[in-house]
């Protein structure tokens, strides 16, 4: 594994030498790549065009960030910016390197979360047009496009992850074909007017298995905070490091949305009905409502006030999408009509 991360750090190097004016453009691409991006960006925004699809994309994004954290838990996959120093092969070599804001997450390497859950996601996405435009035009090259452009995003936002230092390149690899394969198996069975209980079992089941097998683990003397000191250890900047970013963020993401689009079903059994105008209004409306719910702050201290609010956050997020925005929507161009 010496020569393998050895070799990704010196790729890393000489993309950041090659493209280190591209910075920004980096910085952008690995933050669409987030996996909360398929939350609050792409769930929205693919629900109000084809409610089916948005419904997979939630659900894929929630089951294969799960996993995602579970591979991490047992694959101690290092990170390149605090491995250059624990390694110490290059003190005396010559390496410039530069480490970002979004470089300091706290969780192990590998596989990569972002290329595992933007491959998934996605998938859910791309398949789908991929389809209709064939329905459409029985226009092989034109359906084929979108998944040309599958392709060049998850080479993207592989390199965004190469560049900022938050992965090696196998660490991407893995994740990308990881979720690809996660995408074409999960997105076939979409849980559509699936009962609450359906939901609340998956989310509680997703949380308690996930709370054992990390105490399993600690009883077998296994250490599951060694990414977190290791990230504080080598990380630039204090401030870079953030509890978003902590392994058990992403599960209490993944299991209050699970029960969020549990709920939002239940309250609103197949969605509201909107012409294209008012699911237009409804897209942006609600993009709107997610940003200022996810730039609410939350205590930091104590943890567990944190990891709960965190829940609740995510919970809220399907409710806006499926339940709230589109009934106010639909209440107001309901009423234009009539008058």
């Amino acid at each position: 594994m010496e020569a393998l991360h050895t070799q990704g750090v010196l790729m890393a190097a000489s993309l950041q030498q090659r493209t280190m004016d591209q910075e920004r453009l980096w910085q952008v691409v690995t933050h669409m790549g987030d996996p909360k991006a398929a939350f609050l960006l792409l769930f929205p925004f693919t629900y109000f065009v084809s409610r089916r699809a948005g419904v997979a994309v939630l659900w894929v994004a929630a089951l294969s960030e799960w996993l995602n954290l579970v591979f991490k838990w047992m694959l101690f996959g290092e990170r390149p910016f605090w491995w250059i120093g624990e390694s110490r092969l290059f003190e005396d070599k010559q390496l410039t390197v530069q480490q970002f804001s979004s470089t300091c997450e706290t969780g192990p390497g590998s596989p990569s979360g972002h290329a595992m859950v933007t491959a998934a996601c996605w998938w859910v996405v791309v398949s789908s047009l991929g389809s209709f435009l064939y329905s459409r035009t029985r226009s092989l090259v034109l359906s084929a496009a979108p998944f040309l452009f599958y392709v060049l995003m998850l080479v993207a936002v592989g390199m965004s992850r190469i560049f900022i230092l938050a992965h090696f390149p196998h660490q991407v690899i893995a994740g990308s074909i990881t979720g690809f394969i996660l995408g074409v198996v999960l997105s076939r069975r979409v849980p559509e007017g699936r009962p609450l209980l359906f939901f609340f079992g998956v989310s509680m089941g997703l949380l308690l298995s996930a709370l054992l097998l990390h105490a399993g683990l600690e009883q077998l003397g296994i250490d599951l905070s060694w990414s977190i000191a290791l990230a504080k250890k080598w990380c630039s900047r204090a401030e870079w490091i953030r509890l978003d970013t902590a392994p058990f963020s992403s599960l209490t993401r993944d299991c209050g949305a699970l029960l969020g689009l549990g709920l939002a079903q239940y309250w609103k059994p197949g969605g509201w009905s909107l012409p294209w105008a008012p699911r237009a209004l409804s897209l942006a409306i609600s993009s709107m409502g997610l940003y200022h719910v996810n730039r609410l702050p939350l205590p930091v201290r104590p943890q567990g006030v944190f990891y709960g609010l965190f829940f609740v956050k995510f919970v809220i997020v399907p409710q806006i999408v499926i339940v709230l925005v589109p009934g106010v929507v639909h209440l107001f161009t309901h009423k234009k009509k009539k008058d």
